[in-house]
């Protein structure tokens, strides 16, 4: 059976455990694997119950509910004295069978009787894991139910038993897994991936010494095996742990999410867990976490005790945690007003609908609520947003409950829709405004972020989504009487698209004010290039919270004037500064002469394992997660800062740990759902420098990377760089190599967006957006480390995430339209070199634009020198040499490269 790259790329340091119900299930390193507890007569009473009772339909439910809560197998154990086993576990897995939603996970088939594990073996579709088999009988019987269950395709459990008991202490925890590792290896055949091992979870807290260091000794094995037996897993049960305090669930549940947290990180990949019932390590009260913690780790002698009286005040308490939970729901005790008011301050859309009725009743038309109390409650939102006493996702939340409530009223207004028209009544707005992305752009986040800011304050906006042609946006704009038009972009070619539209909107005498919005528009472009093409006002926002201000100036009889007129003094301002003297360059032949000093030697050059291409398909986005910069996940929020230090930040703190966790949340649901694919394709090519390109060895095409050389003569004796100098000249005659890459998460993004729309939820929408956009950054991140390893280079490299976000690594991997290479157009030549359309189902726009957006592309260069600069200003003399090179006009390469050219193409020498 062939295996993808991706597998290749991996199977060196993990291969994953493989299961199946009617779907398949393989596992993702680094994603817990949670064993649903509650079909288990010796877990949940109620189960018991039921199967005593005969009522299966009953138990059938339990399992559902545990599928439901996010059990990913589920455990099946029918151990008990009045029970027939096999009986019970035959029919209860023949009836699970016929449930789709539940017989789509695999199943584990516990019992400490071999007749019933078989009776389950014989019963099960896919497959599944036996629970367990042991050394407590000798080695000839654990050989006998290892062949057994290697015959029915299983995986299996491992106790850590042998025939002097179970297992408690490290030492003999590790002894008895490694003894019968070798058994099942070497002699019975077993593949590796498919053993999981129970080093035994015992009871801490007992107020017996001896068991203080039951968890500590877990967590140590745990890590010794997974360093120690290759592709075996680890799982326990975990409630054992807090069995001492049973009867407190605040505290077991703070055990067991504590426990999981370390045990986890040691490299336990699965447990038997209620999947509905298990706390957030980061939500446990700091004080709770403390002591649990020292329980666990044994951090000191009197931990038991502490918890101990920790708990009996947590029960005496319980009285209040129910009053506490009543004043939370007091807000439910005001006037309807109130209620909507306070529901969209708070985000909270539980009760949107049934308060939008009560409203409606109360006011008599739907319009009337949301003309009232809904935008009322949007200018509390908006006022307090304004004022910085609200946050970006705050906002956001605000909004989805906006629009669940007019989404809720709509079919009213509809019945009344012809006795308004004829009445001549009508929602009052601040004002229409059209948004779009313009053509050849795919990147919406910010505008998506405006458009909810704006809806928020009582303006209509219409979104017409990315890639929107001028003509488009400019007949929407007529069509819908709109009275602000708002253009986005990311990549430096809308920047002349949006001049197109400013162009247009004059020619065909529109009186709009026109915004300018994205990450590489700036005022000084705005006022120098933009403006100039259109009479009425242009005005560049620099992010959401300026939207609002500068839309109300705008519609302002009263502010308008004044907005104008200081905004006309600020850009003459600006084009005068641009219009003063320009940059000093070198010319191109005195720059080349200053190319980057390397001396070359072959043993800086790193030769690939392979060369050619390589497809990843279907990259585990569990992987990726463990690479992912998530400070510009908070940026993405307008919350400014560095992460981890923003989640402690006096001001953006307490928001921005939500909005992590909740981002978190959701991506845990993107990864167990496979709502988003990771596709790339790598590969690496014998090359050499030739003057200022790339030239590729053994290509039938004659491909070749086109570079650019600073020009800025700042000291007067500086480097000159360009790409082209990190790769061996051709004169030399060293044989060097060039990398390619395209990566994207962003498959089935569209789709999983289009859900949240339907349930008007923008929040989770510019979630999902946001999400994708690090998981493609970390994809990037993730496989350049992969890469750096197969040319050799990398092999020995030791960092940390942080370590590796911060570049601490030998080579560079710089993108087409970014500041060394600013030219877009060469990213043609890496999706011809890698074809990436067909390998990665990444397309690019005729703005060479990526899409889907969240994708990454780029080059590798491995020399020790390589490093990154900004090209800056380029003059004339090198703008022509390099359209020669490239085969293009003149005209067309200083469109691409308008922002670096230290010259007016309007002026000819």
């Amino acid at each position: 059976m062939s295996t993808t790259a991706n597998e290749q790329l991996l199977a060196n340091t993990f291969k994953p455990l493989r299961l199946s119900g009617s779907q398949p299930f393989t596992q993702q390193q680094g994603v817990f694997i949670m064993i649903g507890e509650r079909t288990n007569v010796a877990g949940s009473p109620k189960f018991a119950k039921f199967i005593k009772e005969g009522k299966y339909e009953e138990a059938v439910a339990i399992a559902r509910q545990q599928v439901e809560n996010g059990a990913n197998v589920l455990d099946i154990c029918m151990d008990e004295g009045m029970i027939d086993g096999v009986a019970a576990m035959t029919r209860f897995l023949q009836l699970l069978a016929s449930e789709p939603e539940v017989a789509k996970v695999p199943f584990m088939v516990d019992s400490s009787k071999w007749e019933v594990i078989e009776a389950g073996l014989k019963c099960l579709q896919g497959k599944g894991i036996v629970n367990s088999i042991s050394l407590k009988e000798g080695e000839d019987k654990f050989r006998e139910h290892a062949r057994a269950v290697r015959k029915y395709g299983a995986a299996a459990v491992v106790m850590a038993f042998d025939e002097q008991g179970q297992a408690a202490s490290f030492e003999d925890r590790i002894r008895i897994c490694e003894r019968a590792y070798r058994i099942l290896v070497d002699e019975v055949g077993f593949p590796p991936e498919d053993i999981v091992f129970d080093p035994n979870i015992l009871t801490v807290a007992t107020g017996m010494e001896e068991h203080n260091n039951y968890a500590v000794d877990f967590i140590r094995a745990t890590r010794w095996i997974k360093e120690n037996l290759p592709h075996a897993k680890v799982s326990g049960g975990v409630s054992n742990i807090s069995f001492s305090f049973r009867g407190n669930n605040k505290v077991r549940e703070a055990m067991h999410a504590a426990f999981l947290y370390h045990a986890i990180a040691a490299g336990m990949d699965m447990g038997i867990v209620n999947a509905g019932m298990l706390e957030v390590y980061e939500e446990i009260e700091p004080e709770l976490k403390e002591l649990v913690e020292d329980v666990l780790l044994n951090r000191r002698p009197d931990a038991t005790e502490r918890l101990v009286d920790f708990g009996e005040k947590l029960k005496a308490a319980g009285a209040g945690a129910g009053a506490a939970e009543k004043k939370t729901e007091e807000w439910r005790n005001g006037t309807v007003e109130e209620r909507l008011a306070h529901a969209l301050v708070k985000g909270i859309d539980e009760y949107i609908e049934q308060d939008a009725e009560e409203a409606r009743v109360k006011l008599g038309r739907p319009l009337a609520v949301i003309e009232g109390p809904l935008m009322d409650g949007m200018g509390i939102v908006g006022d307090l947003f304004g004022a910085g006493k609200m946050f970006l996702p705050q906002v956001v939340k605000s909004a989805r409950v906006m629009k669940k409530a007019v989404a809720y009223l709509t079919p009213f207004m509809e019945a009344e829709k012809a006795a308004l028209a004829a009445a001549g009544q009508a929602v009052k707005t601040q004002g229409k405004i059209v948004l779009a992305t313009v053509k050849g752009d795919v990147h919406d986040i910010g505008k998506n972020i405006v458009g909810v800011v704006l809806a928020c304050n009582n303006y209509e906006v219409i979104d017409m989504g990315v890639m929107v042609p001028a003509e488009k946006i400019l007949e929407r704009a007529k069509t819908e009487k709109a009275d602000i038009i708002g253009l986005s972009g990311l990549i430096t070619p809308s920047l002349d698209e949006m001049v197109h539209v400013a162009r247009e909107m004059e020619r065909q005498q529109f009186k709009l004010p026109l915004l300018i919005g994205g990450a590489t528009t700036s005022r000084a472009h705005t006022a120098i290039k933009i403006a100039p093409s259109y009479s009425e006002p242009v005005i560049h926002v620099l992010d959401a919270s300026r939207a609002v201000p500068v839309a109300s100036s705008l519609l302002s009889d009263e502010a308008k004037p004044a907005f104008i007129t200081q905004l006309r003094v600020e850009y003459e301002s600006l084009r005068k500064q641009h219009a003063g003297p320009r940059q000093k360059l070198v010319d191109l032949a005195t720059a080349r002469a200053r190319r980057t000093p390397i001396e070359w030697r072959a043993e800086d050059i790193a030769t690939p394992s392979f060369t050619g291409v390589r497809v990843l398909d279907n990259f585990p986005l569990a992987t990726l997660r463990e690479f992912i910069d998530w400070t510009p996940f908070f940026h993405a929020w307008e919350l400014k800062g560095v992460y981890p230090r923003i989640l402690d930040h006096p001001q953006y703190g307490a928001q921005a740990r939500q909005v992590f966790s909740e981002g978190n949340a959701l991506l845990d649901r993107i990864i167990a759902e496979n709502l988003l694919t990771a596709r790339g394709v790598y590969g690496f090519f014998p090359a050499n420098a030739v003057g200022d390109d790339v030239e590729l060895h053994q290509d039938k095409n004659g491909t070749k990377f086109h570079f650019l050389r600073q020009q800025a003569n700042w000291e007067g004796n500086e480097p000159c760089r360009s790409l082209a100098d990190f790769i061996a000249p051709a004169e030399t005659g060293l044989r060097d190599s060039i990398g390619a890459f395209a990566v994207t998460s962003g498959i089935g993004l569209k789709e999983l967006c289009a859900s949240f729309r339907a349930q008007h939820d923008d929040y989770n929408v510019i979630m999902a957006e946001a999400l994708a956009d690090r998981l493609a950054e970390a994809f990037a991140e993730c496989l350049h480390k992969q890469a750096r390893e197969q040319w050799g280079y990398g092999r020995d490299e030791h960092l940390s995430n942080a370590e590796l976000i911060e570049e601490k690594y030998r080579g560079i991997r710089p993108a087409p339209g970014y500041p060394a290479c600013p030219d877009h157009t060469e990213k043609a030549t890496i999706w011809q070199l890698l074809d990436v359309e067909k390998n990665a189902g990444i397309q690019i726009t005729e703005s060479f634009a990526m899409w889907p957006g969240s994708s990454v592309s780029g080059l590798y260069f491995a020399h020790p020198q390589s490093r990154y600069f900004a090209l800056g200003k380029i003059g004339r003399d090198q703008v022509t040499e390099y359209a020669a090179r490239k085969g293009m006009s003149v005209a067309e390469v200083e469109r691409w490269l308008a922002q670096n050219l230290n010259y007016d193409p309007a002026e000819r020498p």
